[in-house]
């Protein structure tokens, strides 16, 4: 059996109480290895071993005395644990030379963080950590090297590192180039009674595996139970790490009645802990383990090896087989409003796309008028994706109850959502009989295993906004609005964050669709209905119920969410000041001498931890009061040991994403929020190579810029020099074929002012209805407003439509020019394919991969 824990070859307070056991049993493996050579090179495991010589210059942490220094090392990628030298007391240049052991997996990205710290009483202060690559140690050599942890102080950390190969079991790993997925194994544990039941007295037993699924189970026995354990106490555990099951019986005895309980008149005794190293047991027979009251039945089997979660960067089958069918609705509809001679072949299709950006319920209703003033110029038909986040994500979860919206007058739709944009919100969502139906809801969401937060009340609320009455509409529910390709696939953004970090730090991005919920930048996506489930290690451990639309709307336009750090950033967009105070201080100290550079290798630095104003000042600062948290189905995945060379390059954004300990696998929860507050639009799906989009609709709704989330090489006017925008602009059409052409919509009263209808200018009567005023914050369309007056409402709705209907011939050209590109690629293809190596081609589609690369990202920083 294999172990992944490190243990230290000198006894310490701080150390693992199985050291000399586990030690032997490491080396054990060392020496087998030396058998076979053969064998050796195959093996993936490596033996690592550290030796934490001595620390020169050591700073002075205490006031009177110099600092008690102890050293910790933790590999999450082989423990759990961290582990730890002795503690050396008020010491300037301590020396421990002391040695661990860890069991590694080569094609996992392996980082050592070392940490000096100062042993106080009350808490320890980290010092400085060392991030390094264990990559860098060629196999087979021992490294001898000096961390230098403050050059000006002269400050160093000497260690030793050697890699050996070793045998190991055989491990099954599925990766997609990104991330990896590790077997896990079960543990069965079931219990018989050594004594008759009628004597046997009120105890309670606590299982616990750490860094398992279940972690700790506690069970009753005894007393009024008719079997002692009826049903076996399940573990699922990652199989590399052989974690030990702890067991404590707690034994209850009956004493005088006034320190009895009322169950059973018994109190709390004492304990009685047991403990077993999981890799002692044979895998699949059981192992009967006596006790004096119990006799344990163990048994270790491996899971299934199939993922409850895809890893793949491609396109899922559901999403490929709409693509085929709504690629035959657009060749009609390009067709006819083309006039078109001959019908288009499915390679000539173009992939066309509508994308919009937040902005509450100024954009829920512009995006109405938007769609039904792309429906009557019968380009409706041609879209096969449409995009949304924040505000806009409550027009399309609302038009996706009808499985065939789209084929459908949308004025009838408009006049329903008129008359919930005008009605009264505040005595409309709390009404009493609302807040007794909200908490109902909250409590039953609790019941059925859901995390609640501030933003499954907001989701609630979003409803009783929108609807008469209760929506029991799911995101599954959308996929009848594609089973024929009837309708454009839609598409909701969320963003991932950290707590206690700024978004502009780390944010990932999250993708919903009707089939799916995942990441683009990991290639990882579970079933729609399975969001929100509890997974271990790729696996579906515990299906909880899909949640109703109305609590995705809560995420996706979560604007209860901002914490401070954000909230200033908005506003001022100055990183300075609150940088200072909350980042981390990051040094790179790599020796291109000891370990030259290589492409998957991360550089080895130094992190300078904040000190504890900073601490107090970012717990403030970066907390997020109201976010939503949701059970992790990254938890347990491992980064793979090239993945800064697969497709998640092409979406890092962020100091973390060179900190593989510290991305979304090792965390329990997803923080999600509203996309918005990092981005003011959803282009993020659309630039996945793998669909393929060649023209995108943008439909801009956000206040302030107009123009500064255009993710392209853009000869648009900057609307801070120019504040004069016209209504459209086309974008990209002069670009290589491969770069998609962009119709640009920016949310402008331009030629409305004096124009009701194209070509039909208005009468002095009629000027007053063009007067629009979109451009002012503060104006009537503002973020906060929930309602709008009946003239306010109308006025925008006719500026959408009109400024779409005005530009038809601008669409047009568009698509035509997609088209002629489509044939001209048709007809190159074959002279400009470049092979795979698989019989396939896959042409670059540049400009559309590399966020790093995207001039949007200017405007995030």
């Amino acid at each position: 059996m294999a172990s992944s824990s490190a243990f230290p070859q000198h006894s310490s307070s701080k150390s693992s109480p199985l050291e000399n056991e586990e030690r032997k049993w490491m080396m054990h493996y060392v020496a087998a290895s030396d058998i076979d050579a053969k064998q050796e090179e195959m093996s993936p495991y490596s033996l690592l071993t550290v030796r934490i010589i001595k620390l020169r210059n050591a700073h002075q942490a205490d006031f009177l005395s110099q600092s008690d220094c102890y050293v910790s090392l933790w590999l999450p990628t082989a423990s759990d644990e961290k582990f730890h030298t002795k503690t050396i007391k008020n010491c300037r240049n301590p020396v421990w030379n002391e040695t661990f052991y860890f069991r590694i997996q080569r094609q996992v990205k392996n980082i050592l963080e070392i940490t000096v710290s100062d042993d106080d009483i009350i808490h320890d202060d980290d010092h400085a950590i060392v991030l390094f690559d264990v990559a860098k140690i060629p196999l087979k050599e021992r490294v001898f090297t000096a961390f230098p942890l403050n050059p000006q102080r002269r400050e160093e950390l000497e260690v030793e590192f050697v890699l050996e190969s070793i045998r190991g079991p055989p491990e099954t790993i599925i990766t997609n180039g990104a991330i990896v997925c590790r077997e896990v194994a079960c543990l069965e544990v079931h219990l018989d009674s050594r004594r008759k039941k009628k004597h046997f007295s009120k105890n309670e037993l606590t299982f616990t595996v750490r860094g398992s699924f279940e972690e700790t189970q506690r069970v009753s026995v005894g007393c009024d139970s008719r079997s002692l354990l009826p049903y076996p106490t399940f573990f699922h555990y990652a199989k590399y790490k052989q974690p030990s099951l702890d067991v404590v019986l707690t034994k209850k005895r009956r004493l005088p009645t006034f320190f009895a309980c009322v169950s059973c008149g018994a109190r709390r005794s004492r304990s009685v802990p047991l403990t077993l190293p999981l890799k002692s047991l044979p895998s699949k027979r059981e192992v009967v383990g006596e006790h004096r009251e119990f006799d344990f039945h163990f048994k270790v089997k491996q899971c299934q090896e199939d993922l409850d979660i895809r890893l793949g960067f491609d396109l899922c089958a559901q999403e490929q087989d709409f693509i085929r069918k709504r690629k035959k609705v657009a060749a009609a509809a390009l067709k006819g409003i083309l006039q078109l001679e001959e019908d288009l072949q499915d390679d000539e299709v173009p992939v066309v796309a509508i994308m919009t950006t937040g902005g509450g319920t100024r954009a829920l209703t512009a995006m109405y008028a938007h769609l039904l003033s792309v429906q009557e110029l019968n380009i409706l038909d041609c879209v096969s994706y449409i995009t949304g986040l924040s505000g806009t994500t409550w027009t399309m979860s609302n038009l996706y109850e009808d499985p065939d919206w789209s084929q459908k007058d949308l004025k009838e739709t408009l006049k329903d959502v008129r008359k919930h944009v005008l009605k009264n919100k505040f005595f409309t969502c709390f009404a009493p009989d609302r807040l007794k139906y909200y908490l109902k809801e909250l409590r039953q969401r609790e019941r059925e295993g859901h995390q609640i937060c501030f933003t499954d009340l907001w989701g609630l609320i979003i409803e009783t906004m929108l609807h008469e009455k209760e929506d029991s509409h799911k995101l599954t529910d959308q996929q009848q609005a594609l089973n024929q390709g009837q309708n454009p696939l839609p598409i909701y953004l969320s963003l991932n964050v950290k707590d206690k970090i700024s978004d502009q730090d780390f944010r990932e991005w999250v993708e919903f669709t009707p089939y799916e919920v995942g990441f683009l930048k990991y290639g990882a996506f579970i079933h729609a209905e399975d969001f929100g489930s509890e997974f271990f290690m790729g696996r579906l451990m515990k299906k909880i119920p899909e949640s109703r639309i109305c609590f995705l709307e809560g995420i996706w336009s979560s604007v209860f969410s901002l914490n401070l750090m954000d909230a200033w950033y908005i506003s001022v967009h100055s990183e300075d000041f609150w940088h200072k105070w909350t980042r981390n201080k990051i040094t790179e100290i790599d020796d291109e001498t000891l370990f030259p550079k290589r492409p998957n290798e991360l550089d080895t630095r130094v992190v300078c931890p904040t000190d504890s104003f900073s601490d107090i000042f970012r717990d403030v600062a970066m907390l997020r009061p109201a976010a939503s948290e949701i059970h992790n189905f990254l938890k347990g995945l491992q980064m793979n040991n090239n993945y800064l060379e697969s497709e998640f390059s092409k979406w890092k954004d962020c100091e973390l994403d060179s900190q593989p300990n510290h991305l979304t696998a090792a965390t329990d929860y997803l923080i999600l929020i509203d996309t918005a507050f990092a981005f003011a639009t959803s282009y993020p799906p659309l630039m996945r190579p793998e669909r393929k989009v060649d023209v995108i609709l943008h439909l801009n709704y956000s206040s302030g810029s107009q123009t500064g989330g255009i993710p392209f090489p853009t000869k648009v006017p900057d609307d801070q020099e120019t504040p004069h925008l016209k209504e459209c602009y086309i974008i990209g059409d002069k670009e290589s074929p491969e770069t998609p052409i962009v119709i640009f919509f920016p949310l402008v009263n331009d030629t409305f002012r004096d124009y009701k209808a194209p070509g039909v200018k208005r009468s002095p009567s009629e000027m007053a209805e063009g007067d629009v005023d979109v451009a002012n914050t503060c104006g009537p369309y503002y973020i906060n407003n929930l309602s709008y007056s009946e003239e306010d409402f109308d006025k925008l709705v006719n500026l959408s439509y009109y400024n779409v209907q005005n530009n038809k011939d601008l669409i047009l050209q568009a698509l035509r020019t997609a088209v002629e590109r489509k044939k001209q690629h048709k007809k190159e293809q074959p002279l400009q394919k470049t092979p795979n190596g698989d019989g396939t081609c896959a042409p670059d589609r540049k400009g559309t991969q590399h966020l790093a690369d995207c001039p949007a990202r200017g405007n995030m920083k």
